[in-house]
């Protein structure tokens, strides 16, 4: 019999595994594509189509929900503020998994896992953000 099996362990403690997909699913908001292992990815769907289903919600209620399965409020607020409007029309099916190939290090298979309908410019944002920030102290 298959009872008890609906997720994968990823040879992990509960809370580790938890605090590793919070972290993830923190990743995913903020830059809207990353890659990770296969399984991961394909684990990491099933809480970011829920957490965006709490954004799409969007009452207080929802939010408390989201902000205690994310570990850092600038996340929160994206998921409702930017997220949740712009899946407020699609039934489901918020992000993807795409193959990418194997690892150097161990041939572990890789994935892409990006939002559908991604803002392209929010991966590196933070990172441009800075550099334009030091370039203007600077000078």
């Amino acid at each position: 019999m298959n009872h008890g099996n609906g997720y994968r362990k990823l040879n992990r403690t509960h809370e580790h595994r938890q605090a590793m997909l919070a972290n993830m699913a923190g990743a995913l908001i903020e830059h809207e594509q990353i890659k990770t292992t296969l399984p991961k990815a394909k684990e990491l769907k099933r809480v970011i189509d829920k957490l965006i289903t709490l954004g799409k919600r969007g009452d207080l209620h929802a939010r408390r929900l989201a902000a205690a399965q994310l570990k850092e409020p600038r996340h929160v607020s994206k998921l409702f503020a930017v997220l949740g409007p712009r899946y407020q029309e699609r039934q489901g099916g918020y992000c993807r998994v795409l193959k990418a190939g194997f690892r150097y290090g161990d041939m572990a298979p890789m994935a892409i896992i990006e939002l559908v309908d991604r803002d392209p410019e929010a991966k590196g944002k933070a990172d441009r953000e800075r550099l334009a920030a030091q370039e203007a102290a600077a000078s």
